[in-house]
């Protein structure tokens, strides 16, 4: 009997997208998404007219600069607003103009805003700054591993690890947890960040109890463990109601998962209210078009281009703007020009696939194999890079190349949503 592939494969989508089990439960988390405001943001605000009210009365006193740098980034993070990293970034940089960046506290706390602007060059300039002279060395080397690994630098980022080794440290665990998946490696980095939330609940610390706990729902999703995934991120919730990356966990299995895109648009608009970030604007529109509702997907994609209007953000979004631009007619150039200046800043293979798809767009779709074979393929395994090298090798007529990603991408649905079940088909 002679086969249809396309059909099997087909087939395998239909097994795949539908009979996963329902996670999520509205009574788990309806308590978190009853409120329009995020009291910590009014308590932030009172402490930047504190610190404010304390440079007033001592200009001189640059520590003040410092303590404001911190809360405004803090704002920046339960927001979304990219006015209080800016802010953050001023005072920041102002505290190491006057101390002639010689100080590793402050070197490293301007670091850590260009690291949220992804100004990772800038951030590794004043590391080593920091790293030179030596003070608190152990936490400037965890800093380099983070700025080299996102720099691509994979190597020197291991070297940094090897500095820092200590598997009693939570620091020390969830680098390593993260340069596991950055190898491709799941299950040790499941592993390893399974050590650091016995760490983080040992130490009853709420802060880094929540970070390794929607770090592992991350991770646990990934492998498609989706009902741990859910539990850790209302883990998460129970110890932060207003934890915007929580709740769109959540909203990611009730679209992905449970295919239940009313629950998810619901979610979403719940974090709208107090945390206007561009990319919770775009996963809106995402479900919504799934949703075939145009008018709220066309309304939320066009928020997103009104914040994007803002040039405070810099190349942050060059990623998301590089995908949709490429789509459209008259972006593709301008799709091309951001992917070459994403490579410059950041010439890691994600960045190199997005110039292959820029490419790819504009019709050269040899060149972007070409790219792709050089700088993208087997140095990572996003299934959203993995997507686009499929369709570059299929355009090529490489098929021998296609099928194993085919493969692997049937197996990574969840990770990549609804709309791309069709797509993944057709390769």
């Amino acid at each position: 009997m002679k086969f249809n592939l396309n059909l099997v494969l087909f087939s395998c989508l239909i097994v795949i997208t539908s009979c996963n089990q329902k996670v999520t439960n509205q009574e788990d988390y309806v308590l978190y998404l009853n409120t329009d405001v995020n009291p910590d943001i009014e308590i932030l605000q009172k402490d930047i007219q504190f610190w404010s009210d304390k440079l007033t009365a001592e200009p001189t006193q640059f520590p003040y600069l410092i303590k404001r740098s911190g809360v405004y980034a803090q704002l920046f993070s339960l927001t979304g607003d990219i006015s209080f990293l800016i802010k953050a970034e001023d005072d920041g940089y102002k505290a190491n103009d006057i101390t002639n960046f010689n100080n590793v506290s402050y070197l490293k706390t301007l670091a850590r805003i260009y690291i949220s602007q992804h100004k990772f060059k800038e951030a590794l300039s004043l590391l080593q700054k920091a790293e030179q002279i030596g003070d608190q060395l152990s936490g400037t080397q965890k800093m380099l591993f983070d700025v080299h690994l996102e720099l691509g630098n994979s190597v020197i980022a291991e070297s940094y690890l090897k500095k820092i080794k200590n598997n009693a440290d939570f620091d020390f665990l969830i680098r390593m947890a993260k340069f596991k998946d950055h190898e491709g490696d799941l299950s040790s980095a499941i592993t390893y960040m399974e050590k650091a939330k016995t760490i983080a609940d040992a130490s009853g610390l709420n802060g880094i109890k929540q970070w390794a706990y929607t770090n592992l729902a991350d991770f646990y999703g990934h492998d498609g463990r989706i009902s741990d995934s859910y539990n850790y991120f209302l883990k998460a919730l129970q110890l932060d109601p207003n934890d915007a990356y929580a709740k769109k966990g959540i909203a990611w299995i009730a679209y992905s998962n449970d295919k239940n895109t009313n629950e998810a648009i619901r979610i979403l608009n719940s974090i709208l209210k107090y945390h206007r970030a561009p990319e919770y604007y775009l996963l809106l529109s995402e479900v919504a078009e799934h949703a075939e509702n145009s008018i709220m997907a066309n309304v939320a994609l066009e928020n997103y281009n009104k914040l994007l209007e803002n040039k405070s953000y810099g190349d942050m979004y060059n990623k998301y703007q590089i995908l949709i631009l490429a789509d459209q007619k008259d972006g593709k150039e301008k799709a091309l020009e951001l992917a070459k200046i994403e490579v410059e800043n950041r010439p890691t293979a994600e960045s190199y696939f997005l110039l292959a798809w820029s490419h790819f767009q504009n019709g050269a779709i040899e060149k972007a194999k070409s790219i792709a074979l050089e700088y993208v393929d087997g140095k990572t395994s996003e299934p959203e890079v993995l997507y686009h090298l499929a369709e570059i090798y299929k355009a090529n007529g490489d098929k021998d190349r296609v099928k194993p990603i085919k493969k692997e991408l049937i197996g990574s649905l969840y990770e990549l949503g609804p709309q791309m079940a069709t797509k993944i088909n057709q390769l």
